[in-house]
């Protein structure tokens, strides 16, 4: 099973997705690593999600990645990208599967002034707005291919995170009501099916979820998120309450060394997301405060920590993602691999997406893929070295935010 509330510009839109049937019993502690030198060195694999920002919009003067300044627009003419605001509105950001599309522009990548937004999308974020990001880029690693699992917005992204499909959801849910497997009354959810029609559906669905597969291995997992999202409104179930968590306990759980095998942990609510219209500083702080704990407690030298952002927000990116199904991939976004088993400041040009870190998970645990999309995906094996020394902690502090 699966739920999830979808991001604050939608209201309260529940997302159920109910597996195979399975023991809903609480998961044990996290496997003890049979051997040092290779993946199985990794115990605790933290999956940290930020929202709506690309690559060029936040690494694209980075040196060494493939970034650019300009971006191209639908009627040939190449633009600056202008400095973002640290917070507030920007104009008609459109972020859906509709305007991802037409962002895209079958792989040409000049059509994000046909998204209703004008040239607001051509913004970028120098250095000196996010110098904490850069640093950890510069310290442990950076990947500069990375891509969203589907055209479009956050809530069918956050399912390929847990499921490595969305069970053809391309929205965050609209104002039609549909009830929820619960009873709830909310939002309904627009669904593709394989020929490309939609439908609007009640939002009800049987997928097989990376938690499933942890749960038949006896592996530990939580999901961590403000409020405990619309989690602590599913059936009540015992395997629900043990197993999520308020965002804000990830840091307490950090710091004492109670952290699962797999955490997802969502920056959502309280003003840190980095979403427009929450300021790039405040959320910028808040990752600093999660890596700090992290970093300081002691389980840092059996850590990875994936740090990502959902969708592409509206936002330009130059890079054409590769079409591998009819939903994606979609455009571009930033991922910092932080671990003691990176390789130190470096720079990863393969290809992954959204699935690839439950491929990774796979791989460190020995679990069958969900899916297509995390079988094939690409593991990320390759920005690690598990013969290094590990690297030592860095520990940053939050800035004075404007």
């Amino acid at each position: 099973m699966f739920s999830r509330i979808a991001g604050p510009w939608y209201g309260l839109y529940l997302i159920l997705i109910s597996a195979i049937a399975l023991s809903l019993t609480s998961c044990g502690d996290s496997p003890v690593a049979s051997s040092a030198g290779d993946i199985s060195a990794i115990h605790h694999i933290v999956f940290l999600i930020k929202e709506n920002r690309t690559f060029d919009n936040y690494f694209g003067t980075f040196p060494g990645a493939d970034g650019v300044t300009k971006g191209d627009t639908s009627n040939g003419n190449s633009v600056p990208l202008l400095p973002a605001p640290d917070s507030g509105p920007l104009p008609n950001l459109c972020n859906s599967w509709d305007c991802a599309i037409l962002a895209m522009n079958g792989g040409r990548m000049n059509g994000f002034d046909l998204t209703g937004s004008g040239l607001a999308p051509y913004t970028q974020v120098t250095q000196q707005e996010i110098p904490n990001y850069w640093e950890y880029a510069r310290h442990f690693a950076l990947a500069d291919h990375y891509f969203t699992s589907i055209h479009g917005p956050s809530l069918p992204n956050y399912l390929y995170m847990v499921a490595a499909s969305s069970g053809g959801v391309i929205d965050n849910g609209t104002s039609q009501p549909g009830k929820a497997c619960s009873g709830l009354e909310v939002g309904a959810v627009t669904v593709m099916d394989a020929r490309g029609n939609t439908t609007t559906q009640a939002p009800c669905f049987d997928l097989l979820s990376l938690p499933d597969r942890l749960i038949q291995a006896g592996i530990s997992w939580r999901y961590y998120v403000h409020g405990g999202g619309a989690m602590n409104l599913l059936r009540n179930s015992e395997y629900w309450q043990n197993d999520y968590a308020p965002n804000e306990q990830f840091i307490t759980d950090a710091q004492i060394g109670n952290l699962p095998a797999m955490s997802w942990l969502f920056a959502d609510g309280a003003d840190v997301s980095e979403e427009p219209p929450t300021g790039i500083c405040h959320g910028e702080n808040w990752t600093v405060q999660v890596l700090n704990a992290v970093m300081q407690g002691p389980d840092w030298n059996s850590t990875v920590v994936f740090v990502t952002w959902d969708d592409f927000g509206g936002f330009y990116d130059h890079v054409a993602p590769p079409q591998i199904d009819r939903f994606g991939l979609g455009p571009r976004v930033p991922l910092l691999i932080i671990s003691p088993f990176v390789k130190p400041g470096s720079i990863s040009h393969t290809v992954y997406e959204h699935s690839s870190v439950l491929k990774f998970v796979e791989t460190r645990y020995h679990l069958q893929p969900l899916t297509a999309r995390d079988r094939d995906a690409n593991d990320m094996l390759d920005i690690f070295d598990f013969q290094q020394s590990p690297l030592p902690p860095l520990i940053l502090q939050p800035r004075q935010c404007p």
